[in-house]
Formats: structure tokens, C-alpha cells, sequence
């Protein structure tokens, strides 16, 4: 396996997003900080989620995602003729806590660890995107691409509060390797298409 590496920690906080004709709260944009970041049980200090009910709380307080994936984005948003501004999607776009690299979906599983130098967060659950997703993604069709595609990321418990740090490197714990992400998205897929 790669070396595992935390490349960038991003904070949002809760500011109006337009989603269609309306405007809701959201804190999905969020932005890469230097330092090292306070973790606690329910998440990063000075991150902030608009939406309880289906982002942050003790088993999805931080969202990790896989930097490999920002190129399918950026092909994906460049196939659906979305204008462009930067060359490259930025970390933090699709609204992760870490950009992370060595780690995708289909070699991480419900229940392992990333044991970082001062904290341990635990894999919880895929990300499941929703309507927030398609407005920063600029077309209709992204939450049915994340669920389709897998280049979704995972939500992470807090198991040992600490800080992290942009750079650092981590460690994956195996726990009981039952379900991947990749897999456990896929069963939800399934689910909804019956």
C-alpha cells in the first residue's frame, strides 16, 4: 500500500448556498488552514455543519476524501460543460475535512482506524451526497456520479481526541474487514434502485 498521507485539513462554516431558485445554509465550501487542529468527539475546532440530521454528529463528525478523486471531478464538471475558473478543484471543494492520499474506498473498511500521530479517528459510513452536492458541482447529475463512480470519500468517528496536521502521515488499523466503503455504497445503491 502507498504511504498514507493527511495532505490538507479544511474548515467551513454555515453561509447561504443557492440550490436551484432557493437559498439554503450550508458549510459544504470549505477552505484548506495551516497549523496544527484541535480534534474533538464531534469533529474539527472551527468547522461548522449546517445540517445535523445528515452531516457531523459523533459517528460522522469529520469527512475524509481521497485528493486521487479531484481529477474524475474536474473531468466529470469539464464533460457536463460547467465553466471552469481554476485549472484544478481545490481541497476542501466537495466539502472534506482531509484531503488524503494511499486511501480509496475499495481498500478501507467499515470499522479500521487511521491512527495519526496525536488522535484516532474510526471508519464509520461512505459519504451519501445530496442536493448540496450537485449546486457546488454545478450539475444535476453529481450525487447520482458520487454513488455510481464510488469517488465518494468516508465519514470518520472520533476515537481518541488530539490534533492533526497538514502533511502528516497515518496509519490504517484493520478491523474486522467485513464491508469496504466501496462496498457498503454499493449496497445502498442497490437498496434505492429496488
Amino acid at each position: 500500500m502507498a504511504t498514507l498521507q493527511l495532505l490538507h485539513i479544511n474548515l467551513g462554516t454555515v453561509r447561504p448556498l443557492r440550490v436551484g431558485e432557493r437559498k439554503i445554509m450550508s458549510a459544504i465550501g470549505k477552505k484548506s488552514v495551516a497549523g496544527p487542529v484541535q480534534v474533538g468527539p464531534l469533529g474539527l475546532a472551527g468547522d461548522e455543519q449546517a445540517d445535523l440530521s445528515v452531516h457531523g454528529g459523533l459517528d460522522k463528525a469529520v469527512y475524509a476524501f481521497p485528493s486521487e478523486h479531484l481529477a474524475y471531478w474536474q473531468a466529470q464538471r469539464a464533460a457536463q460543460g460547467v465553466s471552469l475558473f481554476e485549472e484544478t478543484l481545490l481541497p476542501g471543494f466537495v466539502g472534506e475535512n482531509l484531503s488524503i492520499s494511499g486511501l480509496l474506498e475499495d481498500q478501507v473498511f467499515i470499522g479500521d482506524r487511521l491512527r495519526f500521530a496525536d488522535c484516532v479517528l474510526r471508519v464509520t459510513q461512505p459519504r451519501e451526497p445530496c442536493g448540496k452536492f450537485n449546486a457546488v458541482m454545478a450539475y444535476a447529475q453529481a450525487a447520482r456520479d458520487m454513488v455510481l463512480s464510488a469517488c465518494c470519500g468516508f465519514y470518520l468517528a472520533v476515537e481518541r481526541t488530539g490534533t492533526l496536521q497538514a502533511g502528516e502521515s497515518f496509519e490504517l488499523l484493520a478491523g474486522a474487514r467485513q464491508m469496504s466503503i466501496a462496498q457498503a455504497l454499493a449496497l445502498k445503491r442497490h437498496k434505492h434502485l429496488r
